[in-house]
């Protein structure tokens, strides 16, 4: 069963987005892409909300999820998690394939 984790990183003087920027640019962010069981790993620009980034995490399995965690790029991250001195709120969702169709009714694809 897919996990989806929401992460809104937050701070201050635009350090979020220089986070989710230097995450970038450092490579990091594909080499989590290329990581065995990650489904997505994309930042969003929350609107109305300067100081924060929301990150949309998915992964395979929890088995994949503790993979990463193991990794050696996530000290690399909390380092630039600290670095740019960033608070997080944290949203966890299963994966739930089915949709009703009176969901499906409001959905224009």
């Amino acid at each position: 069963m897919a996990i989806t984790v929401n992460i809104y990183y937050s701070g201050i003087n635009g350090n979020a987005r220089k986070f989710a920027e230097e995450m970038i640019s450092s490579g990091i962010v594909e080499q989590i892409r290329g990581e065995k069981g990650n489904l997505r790993y994309d930042y969003f620009l929350p609107m109305g909300d300067d100081e924060t980034v929301l990150l949309i995490d998915s992964w395979e399995n929890q088995t994949a999820i503790d993979e990463h965690h193991r990794s050696p790029m996530m000290s690399r991250i909390i380092e630039l998690r600290e670095k740019y001195d960033l608070h997080m709120k944290v949203e966890r969702y299963l994966d739930d394939s089915s949709m009703p169709q009176r969901d499906k009714d409001f959905i224009r694809e």
